[in-house]
C-alpha cells in the first residue's frame, strides 16, 4: 500500500472521528485526531494482524493506553476490516458496542481495557515479557499520551522494560504537548524526553507524527535492534484535520464539534 493510499485512509479515519464526536457530543476529539497516522502506520504497515481472526496467537498486540481517545482506534479497526463500519454509529450510544474508553473485547481488535492513565505500558510490558519468555514471535506495541508520561507507573514500566531487554516491545508517544488543563511544558515539563528514555536503556526515534513514511520506518525496526525496547516519540498536533478553532488548543480535549463544523472539516479532508 502506497503512502498516498495510507494518507487517504487517514483522512477517512478523521472523518469517522469527527462524526462519532458529533453524534455522541463526545469529548476527546482533538487527541483522537492527533494519533491517526500512528495507528494507520501500525495497522496497515508495521503490525502483523488478522482482521478475520482477531485473536490469532501469532498476531502482534497493540495496547492503546490513551483509551479516552478510542474513537481513533475504533475507526482504524473498522477501516482495517475487524468489524463493520456500521458499528461506529453506536459509539457512546445506548445499545451500542463502543464505550468512550476502549474496553477489552467490546469489538474484535481491542486487546485491553484502559483509560486510567499510566497503566497501558505496564500491561504491554507484561505481555512482552511473557512472549519473550515463551520464545513467541509476536511484537507488542503501546500508544501513550504525553500527559500520562507524568505518571510514576509509566516510568516503572519504562525501567522494567529496559532492565529485561524487552526488544519485542515498542512504545509510541503521541506528543501533541497538550493535556487536560494546559501544555505539558507548563504542567510537568517532560523534556529532555529523548534523553530520559535513553537513560532507561531504550532505543529512541523522534519523528513527525503525521508523516506516515517516517512513522512506518521507525515502527518497523528489526526486533533484535540492540536487544532493547524501542520508543517512538511522535511529534503531533492536537486536533489536526478537525475544527480549525480547536487546532492545537486545550478546547479540543472537551468541546464536541457542531454539525456545521463537522461538514466544513470533512470538506477540507477532500475525500
Amino acid at each position: 500500500m502506497t503512502e498516498k493510499q495510507l494518507t487517504k485512509i487517514a483522512a477517512r479515519v478523521r472523518k469517522e472521528i469527527l462524526l462519532m464526536g458529533y453524534r455522541a457530543q463526545s469529548a476527546h476529539v482533538g487527541g483522537a485526531l492527533s494519533c491517526v497516522e500512528i495507528l494507520v502506520a501500525l495497522y496497515f504497515r508495521s503490525m502483523r494482524v488478522y482482521p478475520r481472526s482477531a485473536l490469532n496467537p501469532q498476531r502482534d498486540r497493540l495496547i492503546f493506553s490513551k483509551a479516552h481517545d478510542a474513537k481513533a482506534l475504533y475507526a482504524v479497526l473498522a477501516e482495517r476490516g475487524f468489524f463493520s463500519r456500521d458499528i461506529l454509529l453506536g459509539y457512546e450510544m445506548n445499545g451500542g458496542l463502543l464505550p468512550g474508553h476502549a474496553t477489552r473485547h467490546c469489538v474484535p481488535g481491542v486487546e485491553a481495557s484502559a483509560g486510567s492513565l499510566g497503566h497501558g505500558l505496564s500491561i504491554a510490558c507484561g505481555i512482552a515479557y511473557a512472549g519473550k519468555s515463551g520464545n513467541k514471535k509476536f511484537q507488542v506495541f503501546c500508544i501513550l499520551s504525553d500527559g500520562e508520561c507524568d505518571e510514576g507507573s509509566t516510568w516503572e514500566a519504562v525501567l522494567f522494560a529496559g532492565h529485561h531487554k524487552l526488544n519485542n516491545l515498542t512504545a509510541a508517544i503521541d506528543y501533541n504537548k497538550l493535556q487536560g488543563f494546559g501544555t505539558t511544558k507548563s504542567i510537568l515539563n517532560l523534556e529532555p524526553l529523548k534523553q530520559k528514555w535513553q537513560s532507561f536503556n531504550w532505543n529512541v526515534f523522534e519523528v513527525d507524527g503525521h508523516n506516515i513514511a517516517k512513522l512506518v520506518k521507525a515502527l518497523s525496526h528489526k526486533r533484535s535492534l540492540n536487544g532493547k525496547p524501542t520508543v517512538v516519540i511522535a511529534h503531533t498536533i492536537k486536533g489536526l484535520g478537525g475544527v480549525p478553532q480547536h487546532l492545537n488548543q486545550v478546547s479540543s480535549q472537551y468541546k464536541p464539534p457542531t454539525q456545521i463544523e463537522v461538514d466544513e472539516a470533512i470538506r477540507k479532508l477532500r475525500l
